[in-house]
């Protein structure tokens, strides 16, 4: 069974805003609280086939992964695929959206995530083999909090600043209209906006044009 999440995006910017939000998050839920912080390498990949994909992750991740993967990849026409190193932790990603927006960026998709067993530069050259090439690479330093039954994630991004992902997982598609309800409710109280999808997917653009500008630093760049 595959699982759906709701991602709503935040543009804070400065480490003010970002200070802000967790206190904010404390006064409308007190046992709000870190569950994890860690340091990623994301890499995004653009071309190649789905076909591609599933022959390429044979052999890679479990046998039980890649019959979910595979079972994914059939239904759908455009997702986005990520290799990624989680504080030493290697992970191929695979991101479907549901409806109309994009796999990269969009509110509601489905994610597969699985673990290997082989560093962050081979996985890439597993995919690069495959067919795919580089859209770009990207580093941040993440917390992760949990606050009214959902995830929150403060990223600090290279290109784009501090920005928050308020996230809610779910089991079936038609949970995802509550879902949103609730992160919408919960970004209200503590008085942030969402960043709008086409300024989102403008930042997004001038970041895969000129990330090797800012990848592992900590310039950050504005779009309107």
């Amino acid at each position: 069974m595959h699982s759906y999440e709701v991602e709503v995006k935040s543009l804070l910017g400065s480490e003010e805003n970002a200070e802000m939000l967790r206190k904010k998050m404390q006064e409308i839920d007190p046992a709000s609280h870190m569950t994890s912080k860690n340091k990623q390498l994301n890499h995004y990949f653009i071309g190649g086939s789905m076909d591609a994909l599933v022959k390429a992750s044979e052999g890679v991740v479990s046998p039980e992964a890649h019959t979910k993967l595979a079972d994914l990849l059939t239904q759908v026409t455009n997702v986005s695929v990520r290799t990624r190193n989680k504080d030493g932790q290697v992970l191929l990603v695979a991101k479907v959206s549901v409806g109309d927006d994009t796999s990269s960026n969009g509110v509601s998709r489905i994610e597969f995530e699985e673990t290997v067993d082989i560093t962050l530069e081979q996985l890439d050259r597993v995919l690069l083999g495959a067919g795919f090439r580089y859209q770009a690479k990207w580093s941040r330093e993440r917390e992760e909090y949990s606050c009214r039954g959902l995830n929150v994630c403060l990223d600090k991004n290279a290109g784009y600043g501090w920005l928050a992902e308020f996230e809610k997982v779910v089991s079936d598609e038609a949970e995802l209209p509550a879902a949103r309800a609730d992160i919408d409710a919960v970004m209200q109280e503590c008085g942030v906006a969402e960043l709008p999808q086409d300024r989102l997917e403008r930042m997004f653009s001038f970041y895969n044009e000129h990330w090797p500008e800012y990848y592992g630093t900590d310039k950050i760049f504005t779009i309107q």
